[in-house]
């Protein structure tokens, strides 16, 4: 009897295995084909599930010619509609994984809120059954497919193709593959395999538009675990997974842990998402949300007041009309937790839902007295005992959001989101019997609305100091640019959590007022999906903007009260598509559209009007670029401690009262001794795959000193500049800032400490003005001194007009300069340079070098890399050359270069 069942779980396990491979093998194909994590996939095979059944149970068609049309017409078409019009534009401005899936959310959102239209939002259980019920046939599909794409990658000229897109999509087609072709032949298979996996899977699971697309997202797991390129470890993750979950159902464990391990064996494919998204290493691990996605929009003038009046017109109101208002001041509040992470830190949290719903879980728990070890409470000290209470769980995504980005970041926050909702929302043990009352003397509608009124203002001011004063800058320095926020001494991973957690207390804060509006805990009203669909309406309609969030959740409730379920999903979703193919969103695509439409008229000045805008012209011109051929006020013209600064070298290196042979070592430097305020790195080696970066390597930047790094591509300089910088670990040796040991100290401690650095490629923030920009470095650096940005600011000529300039759309010169004073703000012992003349003109190196001059001769402890050997022989004191990992000379500038050394 034992082997008969053993026999026939696994036969079962290996039918849920088949679809589940299925869906790892469309998700690889498509990421393999296009670099994409398509999170609609779901979707489509809903979708297609819904067609099939439209075909042969409404329309009367045969199942072979409903099958057939669904899917080798309609889902393949499908997934060339979609690398055309969506994800096709997207691979021309670059292929930004993250703006591919906000554009993937998009579509997901609109398939889900169009089939809602199209077929309602009920169960369907009478979906025709493709395959019969014996697991052999869903196995040998899977099965073949995977053979069937595995025989093409691997002999046919088009898989030696799609390896090639795959691995550099330019140089492909460089070489005349047309890697559009490819793209479209990798969405037409995925959403094949989509649709193929909704039709097998719709007669055995529950045929809704919310249902089934999570349902298959559940099991992306499988694709996560093949690293998204591996189908064979895709198909056998997926039937060991299937035959595991299975077999797991004889299990009926006793005691109080009975129904978590019962809710673990139903769900071991959630646990396994759980596991891949959290534990394994991250896939498309890129930056946080793309700026032009995040970026506030500006608020147009009297907004705030209309949407003030907006929100008291429901006061007016009375029966089913304030009972639906009711819920936009408590969604608002969820959406503006989206706002405080997404918005303003940069960061994607697709669980937000979770914590919503626990928000209203433990307020039901603690006014029923139901919370294990506290005592029954008001239900608005449960309000507020919730909100501490699920707070400090911000860390279940704060935490993976410290060493993951992008697309990674996105998967980690869906899975804990989808573990919470399986968990905890979809357990009796934690849900059953529970009811949410209003507090005492709010029951009516009317005066719950206006509570919830007070605790919106509440929140909307929370808000508004993260994303205000220091706290503010430092977030928004974290979005724009995580490397430099870091360098400019931001705390970042404190910042990451102490975002993750003020959202989460702000989105439990707004779940409890939705719970009690409804009356109800309704673990539905917290589905992923519904997660899903307000991070891509806040994206959408402004996430830095908290004006935003309330259009966000007034139109989200509107739509779907006024009109059929689904309307306001399927609108969100067609914005959130043009989010990912118009760089700038839909208000950009708005404005340009509007600007082009408005009559032109041209008007010509008089003599006396052209005269004048050409000298204001002339004035805006100088003080937005600041000066060029001559340094910045004040630079250049201070004496240092042994007299005046140089201005510019003899024939032999010298300096105007300098003594350049006494300052220079004739030969090549070791450190002994550590010089108080030096930096030095002594026997650093790294090593990648065997092949050594560095190899021994032995430097010190001495205060006082310009000492330069110079040699050819691939020698070492950035490899050493990072672990100086504090952006790499060496695997040995050591680096000491003094006597004292940082080698094992982050960037933005060594920041704080006084080591600050800037970047070959440009870390401005670009969403923030010049003198924001300087701020943070004074905020963050050695000493928090807010005057030492307004001495930043002068020194380098940036307290004109460019100060309130955003950096955004700046020349280069003046980013540099921008760039060189946010480190310099926060009076820094030592400063690093990488590559500072990168893309400045001869004018703007020579102002450079003169305030360089200036800083050495201040006493900081500079060191260049420099590709600029004239720079280089101009401004250094000491030359390290390095070839292959080493340091081969050191030694006085004239002496190295004019040896012909670098």
């Amino acid at each position: 009897m034992g082997g008969s069942l053993t026999y026939d779980l696994t036969l079962a396990g290996l039918s849920v295995g088949g679809a589940a491979a299925l869906t790892g093998i469309g998700l690889v194909v498509t990421h393999r084909a296009t670099g994409v994590l398509n999170f609609a996939h779901g979707a489509i095979a809903m979708v297609c599930a819904y067609l099939l059944r439209q075909f042969t149970v409404e329309w009367g068609w045969p199942l072979w010619l409903g099958a057939a049309v669904t899917l080798l017409l309609v889902a393949p078409a499908i997934g060339v509609v979609l690398e055309r019009f969506v994800f096709r534009p997207l691979s021309v401005l670059g292929g930004d994984p993250v703006r591919t899936l906000v554009a993937s959310l998009g579509v997901f959102v609109l398939l889900v809120g169009g089939a809602a239209l199209v077929w309602g939002t009920g169960a369907r259980a009478d979906a025709p059954t493709l395959v019969s019920a014996d697991p052999w046939g869903q196995l040998g599909v899977a099965v073949a497919l995977a053979l069937g794409v595995g025989g093409v990658t691997r002999w046919t000229r088009f898989g030696t193709q799609l390896r090639a897109v795959v691995d550099d999509r330019s140089l492909a087609v460089l070489g005349g593959i047309d890697a559009d072709r490819v793209a479209a032949a990798g969405w037409a298979f995925g959403s094949f395999t989509a649709g193929l996996t909704g039709a097998l899977l719709a007669p055995y699971v529950r045929l809704d538009p919310y249902g089934m697309p999570l349902l298959v997202m559940e099991v992306m797991a499988v694709a996560v675990a093949a690293r998204m390129r591996s189908l064979p470890v895709a198909v056998v993750v997926a039937l060991g997974l299937g035959v595991a979950q299975s077999q797991l159902t004889r299990l009926h464990p006793a005691g109080r842990a009975e129904p978590l391990l019962q809710a673990v064996g139903a769900n071991l494919f959630v646990v396994a998402l759980l596991v891949a998204a959290l534990v394994l290493p991250g896939i498309g691990d890129r930056d946080a949300l793309p700026r032009t996605v995040t970026a506030r929009v500006a608020t147009p003038p009297g907004a705030w007041i209309v949407a003030v009046v907006l929100f008291l017109l429901p006061l007016g109101l009375a029966g089913s009309d304030l009972h639906t208002s009711v819920q936009v001041p408590a969604l608002g509040v969820v959406l503006l937790s989206l706002v405080v992470v997404t918005g303003r830190g940069g960061q994607i949290s697709l669980g937000q839902a979770a914590y919503a719903g626990l928000g209203a879980l433990f307020t039901a728990l603690l006014a029923a007295g139901r919370f294990p070890g506290l005592p029954r409470l008001p239900e608005l000290a449960a309000l507020a005992v919730a909100v501490a209470l699920v707070a400090p769980l911000g860390v279940l995504t704060g935490w993976p959001a410290i060493g993951r980005h992008g697309l990674s970041l996105a998967l980690a926050t869906f899975a804990v989101g989808v573990g919470v909702s399986r968990f905890v929302f979809a357990q009796p043990y934690a849900t059953s019997g529970l009811s949410l009352d209003r507090p005492t003397g709010f029951d009516d509608d009317r005066a719950y609305y206006v509570l919830e009124l007070g605790l919106l203002t509440a929140a909307l001011l929370a808000t508004g100091a993260l994303r205000r004063g220091r706290t503010g800058r430092a977030l928004a320095a974290m979005r724009d640019h995580e490397s430099g926020a870091s360098a400019a001494g931001v705390r970042v991973p404190a910042l990451k959590l102490t975002a993750f957690v003020a959202g989460a207390a702000l989105a439990a804060l707004g779940g409890a007022m939705l719970g009690m509006g409804l009356r109800a805990f309704d673990a539905m009203a917290y589905d992923p999906v519904r997660g899903l669909l307000w991070f891509a309406a806040v994206v959408v309609l402004g996430a830095d903007s908290a004006l935003g969030a309330m259009a966000a959740a007034a139109l989200l409730v509107g739509l779907d009260a006024g009109a059929r379920g689904g309307m306001a999903a399927a609108l969100i979703g067609v914005l959130a598509v043009f989010v990912g193919r118009f760089p700038g969103g839909p208000y950009e695509a708005l404005r340009t559209a509007t600007s082009r439409l408005r009559p032109r008229r041209r008007v010509t000045p008089t003599p006396l009007g052209a005269r004048v805008r050409r000298r204001l012209r002339s004035v805006e011109t100088a003080s937005a670029d600041g000066p060029s051929a001559a340094a910045p006020p004040g630079v250049g013209d201070r004496p240092g401690p042994d007299g005046p600064t140089r201005a510019g070298r003899g024939p032999e290196g010298g300096t105007p009262g300098r003594d350049a042979t006494s300052r220079r070592p004739s030969t090549p430097h070791t450190p002994a001794v550590p010089t108080p305020g030096s930096l030095i790195a002594r026997r650093i080696r790294v090593a990648y795959d065997g092949f050594h970066a560095l190899d021994g390597v032995d430097l010190e930047v001495r205060p006082g000193w310009v000492t330069a790094v110079v040699g050819p591509n691939g020698a070492g300089k950035s490899t050493l500049f990072h672990c100086l910088a504090g952006t790499l670990r060496p695997s040995h040796g050591r680096v000491l800032f003094g006597e004292r040991d940082i080698t094992r100290l982050t960037a933005h401690a060594r920041t704080r400490l006084g080591i600050a650095r800037t970047f070959q490629q440009l870390a401005v923030f670009p969403s923030l003005t010049v003198a924001e920009n300087v701020q943070v470095g004074a905020e963050q650096g050695r000493i928090a001194d807010p005057a030492a940005a307004e001495r930043a600011l002068r020194l380098f000529g940036l307290d004109g007009p460019v100060r309130a300039r955003r950096a955004a759309g700046l020349p280069t010169g003046t980013l540099r300069r921008v760039e060189l004073a946010r480190a310099l703000a926060g009076s820094p012992h030592v400063l690093l340079l990488d590559e500072p003349a990168a893309g400045l003109d001869t004018a703007e190196v020579t102002a450079l070098a003169r305030v360089l001059r200036a800083l050495a001769a201040d006493g900081t402890a500079l060191l260049v890399v420099e590709h600029d050997l004239d720079l280089v022989a101009d401004l250094a004191d000491v030359v390290h050359v390095m070839t292959a990992g080493r340091v081969v000379t050191s030694g006085p500038a004239d002496h190295v270069l004019q040896g012909g050394h670098g």
